[in-house]
């Protein structure tokens, strides 16, 4: 009897267990909020998972709770792997994954294809990627490297007079000795040959926490500008051996990785007047965020460990992730069902078929967070906007509207990259006129 009251109880469980699974969208997230790099996963995905409590605590996607599980990867490629292949098959299977990591992404292309699960890469990974006729399942939405450094050619010239001042400049490019770092390189190259400049490269290998021998070089090259492109303490160190060197502040300009109030803060007065690129805003004057923080962090169930890091540039950019999901997630809805668990072959049809618009985010509570964002079956990344922000010493200050580089250039590059790579992996590209 005892036998058969306890199978009687298993399969109840079984049931409610299945119920829930009916009406949950489960998320992996593969985080990282140890190491050298903690600050900007912890902030990036608390973001995430904030959003993602508020449109659970307003009854979720038409009645779809939000789900997920974390693992840590340290910001490690094998380990973000590991973690991908933990998690992907877990609570009824992964509808998405974002790694929040170029190595971790390279890691991860054939895994995605192999197990039809689209992947995002919110601003960093391959730019090439962004053919969706050659990579179906990946979205580096929003933009790319690519088009980041395009953008910040775009912005010294603009400093300068116009583009054609940079003739015979100097430009040291100071990067992270990683997939990451060297990602953006082909268009840094391929600009310097276009407008007449010269490119001086300077690789740190990580964590970074020693820089001199790098600033030395810098020191003796007398660059015109250095751009810097680091994370994690790498990018405060940065600018504290800058300032120990004598570099003038004014003439760095900073990825979007190395631009947040983790970067600045511990760096002081090193920090003041310190420009870099930027492709969300930040500030908790957004009405999302202030539902954040009265429903989300009113209720006791906030993320973030210090909550005074609500609004902070990491914190929001993971916001803004969490509402492409959401918007995604809603999108495909809107194809394959209202109140639906979608599949991850609908999740794919949902961000490849987004239409961000001025008025969409205003929707959300989100305008001016970030630019409008409209996807396709050709481009993956869907804006390629980016914007310039200056440290004043206590918060982040707008130099630029969202502006964009020589896009032409990127997308031609885009293009020829995804035609090499498709024929060395034998991938025969999408027809988008015969897509849905």
């Amino acid at each position: 009897m005892k036998a058969i009251k306890a199978a009687l109880v298993c399969l109840a469980l079984a049931g409610v267990n299945s119920a829930a699974a009916q009406n949950e969208q489960y998320i992996p997230v593969l985080s990282y909020r140890i190491g050298p790099y903690a600050a900007g996963g912890s902030g990036y995905f608390g973001g995430a998972i904030d959003y993602w409590t508020l449109v659970n605590m307003n009854g979720g996607v038409n009645g779809v709770k939000i789900t997920w599980e974390e693992c840590e990867t340290e910001y490690n490629a094998s380990k973000g792997v590991e973690c991908y292949e933990r998690l992907k098959n877990k609570n009824g299977g992964a509808t998405t994954v974002e790694p929040l990591s170029t190595g971790i992404a390279y890691g991860l292309f054939d895994r995605i294809a192999q197990d039809k699960i689209p992947m995002t890469t919110f601003g960093y990974g391959l730019a090439s990627s962004a053919d969706g006729r050659v990579y179906d399942w990946v979205f580096p939405l929003g933009t790319t490297y690519w088009d980041q450094m395009a953008a910040m050619i775009a912005y010294l010239g603009q400093k300068e007079g116009s583009l054609d001042k940079l003739k015979s400049k100097k430009i040291a490019f100071l990067y992270h000795d990683s997939a990451y770092g060297k990602e953006p390189i082909p268009v840094l190259d391929a600009l310097a040959a276009k407008l007449g400049f010269e490119v001086l490269k300077i690789p740190i290998t990580p964590p970074g926490q020693t820089q001199e021998s790098q600033w030395l070089q810098v020191r003796q090259a007398k660059p015109d500008f250095v751009i810097v492109w680091t994370f994690g303490v790498m990018s405060t160190v940065a600018l504290k051996t800058a300032a120990k060197t004598g570099y003038p502040r004014d003439k760095l300009l900073g990825v979007w990785w190395a631009g947040s109030e983790e970067d600045t803060v511990p760096a002081g007065d090193a920090a003041k007047g310190y420009v870099s690129a930027s492709f969300t805003a930040s500030g908790t004057g957004f009405p999302v965020m202030q539902d954040i923080k009265t429903k989300v962090y009113g209720a006791g169930k906030g993320n973030l460990e210090d909550p005074s890091r609500l609004g902070n540039v990491m914190y929001t950019r993971g916001v803004v992730y969490g509402m492409i999901v959401v918007e995604a997630v809603r999108n495909a809805q809107d194809r394959y069902g209202k109140g639906k668990v979608i599949t991850p072959e609908q999740l794919r049809w949902g961000l490849e078929h987004l239409n961000l618009t001025e008025g969409r985010i205003k929707d959300i509570g989100a305008a001016g967070l970030f630019p409008p964002i409209k996807t396709s079956c050709i481009d993956h990344e869907g804006s390629g906007m980016v914007k310039f922000q200056r440290w004043d010493g206590s918060s982040f200050k707008q130099v630029t509207p969202f502006i964009a580089g020589d896009r032409d250039l990127v997308r031609k590059m885009v293009e020829e990259s995804a035609a090499k790579y498709a024929k060395e992996k034998k991938i025969t590209p999408r027809d988008c006129a015969k897509e849905g």
